[in-house]
């Protein structure tokens, strides 16, 4: 996927880039797997603010997307379109399976309308296909990774991200995430191969503040410009840095090298952290 650099005809517009959508096929989605979604503004439901800096927005509806392909097991598909999701980075497929029904899925970096996919335990290693970790040789790109058995992808979902099944051993699969790290996974749990599609997200620049008030992103305001009372930072006569003071949250919270992490029953899972490996295989 290419990126657009728009034209400096504005301050806003000097840095900005944007998505060309050369894979994008159609501009309407499927209506049969459109559903209202509400903005919570980062309220819970007592109307609290339990997460700052979010509100406001475009309106958009949700796109049902098939994360299981469970109920679909040796029913071929054949992809219909790509199309672009305003709740997600990347891009998603209609897929139209043999027994009539369609589905939207994650597409792919590679595939293409017309492509013929199947979901089963042991299937040709292809772009699109899904199968179980046992069976997917080892060095393939995956995504849209199970973590449990029949809860649906769970991981490796965002733009432009992939993993890798490294072994396979007894009851488990060593599958490499993006961030490096290596842990066990029900070898029976699927996965898709290929790499997520929209690999150049990440080389979007926003370019103005109006464009984040889109996506449901409000200002942040830095600590050291508000009051002592308002935060740990706050106070002084005029721009100062925080001093002597550890960085907090406006909490009291240590903001830097401070765990918050809770032991957890799956860490036993893991066999090589994020944490002590610098650069991942995946790159």
């Amino acid at each position: 996927m290419a990126i657009k650099i728009y034209k400096g005809t504005t301050p806003g517009r000097r840095n900005m880039s944007g998505y060309s959508f050369e894979e994008i096929t159609r501009d309407k989605p499927e209506k049969s797997l459109l559903t209202s979604k509400r903005s919570r503004a980062g309220r819970n439901n007592q109307g609290k603010i339990t997460i700052r800096h979010q509100g406001s927005g475009h309106k958009k509806q949700y796109r049902i997307i098939d994360f299981k392909q469970r109920d679909k097991i040796n029913i071929p598909c054949k992809v219909i379109s790509i199309e672009y999701d305003p709740n997600r980075t990347a891009y998603i497929m209609l897929v139209n399976y043999a027994d009539g029904e369609k589905r939207y899925h994650l597409a792919p970096s590679t595939i293409k309308v017309g492509a013929e996919l199947i979901a089963k335990e042991k299937a040709k290693a292809q772009v699109g296909n899904r199968m179980a970790l046992k069976n997917v040789p080892p060095g393939y790109f995956i995504h849209n990774v199970e973590l449990q058995l029949g809860r649906g992808g769970q991981i490796i979902r965002s733009a432009g991200s992939k993993g890798k099944v490294v072994a396979v051993e007894g009851d488990n699969a060593q599958v490499e995430f993006p961030s490096g790290e290596i842990r066990l996974v029900d070898k029976n749990c699927f996965a898709t191969i290929g790499t997520v599609s929209n690999i150049d997200h990440s080389n979007v620049s926003i370019g103005k503040a109006g464009r984040n008030r889109w996506k449901g992103k409000r200002p942040a305001v830095r600590g050291k410009a508000m009051n002592p009372i308002d935060h740990p930072h706050g106070g002084g006569e005029g721009n100062q840095s925080i001093g002597l003071k550890h960085p907090k949250t406006p909490w009291g919270m240590p903001a830097l090298g401070f765990k918050t992490r809770k032991r957890k029953y799956s860490d036993r899972l893991i066999v090589k952290s994020r944490r002590l490996k610098k650069k991942s295989n995946l790159t």
